[in-house]
């Protein structure tokens, strides 16, 4: 009984220190500046979060995330959420995590374009575009830390701009987070509509959270986005533009538009993720009316040159999932593939 009791209170102690350690966050700094894209006159946005004090990180603790078609990096990735953003989870295990805006969105260089009636100029920020953005993104942190190369991720369109990229300069990436992966469309998307593209289009609350809830079952969408949340993010987002106080409207560039309809509403792939030859994570919600299951399984079976491949799919959550209740399965999967040891080579 004695030697029961003994390792009872031996359990409880370990409990103790287990959720001392747990509760006991690295603190982390913070900088937020832009750098030059690889076309005069335009400066991208960039965000770097990392453990304080630490200034030397391996390839595969380096990481940079983009965004997707109609909002910008910082205000999804690293929104405080109940006091931690996703950017925080991954900095606390030990990454370098930078975020970065393509021309037009957030904090980086809105040309001139966007200042006018949308009518009078052509889309601009294609995925071209945004594949140059990331690639000065890329040289600059690589530039930084004296590594050779670094983890990516991209969200939604940021999951072609990410795919493009890694599969031009493989010998730059570790691994690869496709979140909301995009494939050819079998139906016309939620965004964008039939008519003539302008430079850009723009976005009311309504619309945003219309568009969120898309394709949840009635029953589940009154406590999909726990109270708060939706509020706390389209005021962090809104903000992100000039004009948004005065109008009510978020201005997003039309690149991405015509992008998917010469692409992936044709048939017509923008690059062939066959071409990516570095380990690759799709991840993916059931509720996604953006970009549906179809597309995320469609795009794994083109993935036929990578060291290896997962698909993981989230029950409970949208195209959003990064800001619902059911978030932190959603961090926890990534970090899992990021920190992984090489499953090939415990063979």
């Amino acid at each position: 009984m004695r030697n029961r009791v003994a390792a009872w209170l031996g359990g409880l102690v370990v409990l103790v220190l287990s959720a001392g350690l747990a509760t006991a966050q690295p603190a982390l700094e913070t900088e937020s500046y832009t750098i030059p894209s690889a076309d005069p006159g335009i400066g991208l946005y960039i965000r770097n979060k990392h453990p304080a004090g630490v200034t030397a990180f391996a390839p595969d603790k380096i990481l940079l995330y983009v965004h997707g078609a109609t909002y910008p990096s910082e205000t999804a990735f690293d929104l405080p959420l109940n006091g931690l953003s996703m950017m925080d989870y991954i900095a606390r295990q030990g990454f370098d995590v930078y975020l970065v805006d393509v021309r037009g969105y957030g904090g980086s260089t809105r040309p001139a374009a966007m200042d006018a009636p949308a009518a009078d100029n052509p889309p601009f920020a294609t995925t071209a575009d945004a594949v140059r953005d990331v690639g000065a993104a890329v040289e600059h942190i690589l530039q930084r830390r004296h590594v050779a190369k670094l983890d990516l991720m991209g969200w939604s369109w940021g999951t072609a701009t990410m795919g493009a990229y890694a599969a031009q300069h493989n010998d730059k990436v570790s691994r690869l987070v496709l979140y909301a992966p995009m494939w050819l469309f079998e139906a016309p998307p939620l965004i964008g509509g039939g008519d003539k593209l302008g430079a850009y289009r723009t976005v009311s609350r309504e619309a945003a959270k219309e568009r969120w809830l898309k394709g949840v079952p009635a029953g589940k969408q009154a406590d999909l986005i726990p109270p708060g949340w939706f509020d706390q993010w389209a005021n962090a987002t809104w903000a992100t533009d000039p004009t948004a106080a005065k109008t009510g409207l978020l201005r997003a560039p039309n690149g991405v538009v015509a992008d998917v309809r010469a692409y992936w509403m044709a048939g017509k792939p923008y690059y062939d993720p066959a071409d990516i030859r570095v380990p690759t994570l799709l991840i993916h919600a059931e509720w996604d009316a953006d970009l549906p299951s179809y597309q995320a399984r469609a795009y794994f079976a083109k993935l036929t040159h990578t060291p290896y491949k997962r698909f993981v799919e989230l029950g409970e959550g949208t195209h959003t999932i990064i800001m619902e209740k059911n978030r932190m399965q959603f961090f926890r999967e990534v970090m899992a593939f990021l920190t992984e040891p090489d499953p090939q080579a415990l063979q």
